[in-house]
């Protein structure tokens, strides 16, 4: 039995890139690169290295841009999965890939600080917070939280099943509700006043 043809909205994009036309190339880059760049600041923390990711997130799909198939799958998660593994082979270069498997459990926070923290110092502490995570926890949240993407899309960037991601999420988000707890107020509060503006 075959798959269904899975809609992209790309795809017009994508087949005029891949013939050659200059203007459908850039306006496919200008689509997707800040996305690209997004994950890979989030998961590396460096501005620098996640330009470079997301150049050669681009350069991969340029290679295979002739022959891409359209309705196979979505080019977004496809490129998704590149950059985080990409993301990935760099952590593991630099001796920063950390598995769920070796992640120390976060300790117990401790009571709450009496000074409010201001805006700027609580998306700090998120992520820091975030940064402590294992990699394929942080891409989990990442991918989810921050580039709303589904469980199902997900799974697919990270080869993995629905379940597989949604134990990342849940781990990950103890974890982060972990590491958060002394700023839960402040963080409450600046939700709070954020919506209210």
């Amino acid at each position: 039995m075959s798959n269904p043809l899975i809609f992209d909205p790309l795809a017009g994009l994508i087949a005029k890139a891949g013939r050659g036309d200059r203007a459908a190339a850039a306006a496919l880059v200008k689509a997707v690169s800040p996305k690209l760049w997004r994950i890979s600041w989030r998961l590396l923390r460096d501005a620098a290295e996640a330009e470079d990711v997301t150049q050669e997130a681009l350069i991969r799909l340029w290679k295979v841009l002739p022959t891409w198939q359209a309705g196979r799958a979505k080019v977004e998660t496809w490129l998704h999965q590149v950059t985080t593994n990409l993301c990935f082979d760099r952590l593991r270069k630099a001796g920063r890939f950390v598995d769920e498997d070796q992640a120390p459990e976060p300790l117990d926070p401790g009571p709450m600080p009496d000074s409010r923290l201001h805006q700027s110092a609580l998306r700090d502490c998120v992520d820091a917070a975030l940064a402590s995570l294992p990699d394929r926890q942080r891409a989990a949240i990442v991918l989810t939280h921050y580039e709303e993407l589904a469980a199902k899309e997900v799974g697919e960037v990270l080869g993995i099943s629905v379940d597989a991601v949604e134990s990342l999420l849940a781990r990950g988000r103890r974890a982060l509700r972990l590491a958060l707890a002394p700023e839960k107020a402040d963080l409450l509060q600046a939700s709070v006043e954020g919506h209210a503006a």
